[in-house]
């Protein structure tokens, strides 16, 4: 008899990855028994416009973020956001050795936003920036290489709370599509 508590996330790990979201579940859900949200400057006044949908993309199922990044109004970027626990409690991650990400996108630069217990204010975040080729790519972005934003503590992985892939600083036509992302080891 299988003694592990019957929480979403457990069910999706493997020995080398959790998987975050594979698309399997009806749209916006993930198995870790979260939504993806779509955010933008919009929030603090910004004129950014985007979309968050479901399609298919150069033959795969992905989440796409899509749209137009303006810095009028103090504004810029546009954001597909996961909290990791449906309770808001972090995930602890200190088995991994950071994020996976089968990626497609329009051969511009993106952010991934971490967000930890540390993380308390909007402006804050653990940054990796990566490029979306226009091709399907599998990224391994290390919790090693990220860098604190407006944040004075150390990136914690024991306390990660939530995940976003960012369009972020600069005018520019967003597009990247997200058909699987994981922590792997």
């Amino acid at each position: 008899m299988d003694s592990r508590p019957s929480t979403p996330y457990l069910a999706a790990m493997t020995a080398q990855t959790l998987i975050l979201d594979d698309l399997s579940c009806p749209a916006p859900h993930t198995p870790l028994g979260t939504a993806w949200e779509l955010v933008s400057d919009r929030v603090m006044g910004g004129v950014s416009d985007g979309t968050l949908s479901r399609a298919t993309v150069a033959g795969r199922m992905a989440l796409r973020l899509s749209g137009t990044v303006i810095l009028d109004n103090n504004g810029g970027f546009l954001q597909m956001a996961l909290d990791l626990r449906p309770d808001g409690a972090a995930l602890d991650a200190r088995a991994f050795t950071g994020l996976q990400l089968d990626v497609f996108g329009n051969d511009q630069s993106y952010n991934l936003h971490l967000r930890t217990a540390d993380v308390t204010r909007p402006w804050q975040s653990y940054r990796h920036a990566f490029t979306a080729a226009p091709r399907w790519t599998t990224l391994h972005l290390p919790f090693s290489d990220v860098t604190p934003h407006r944040v004075d503590a150390p990136f914690d992985p024991a306390t990660l709370r939530r995940i976003g892939i960012v369009a972020i600083g600069r005018a520019f036509q967003a597009d990247i599509a997200i058909s699987r992302i994981a922590l792997y080891r």
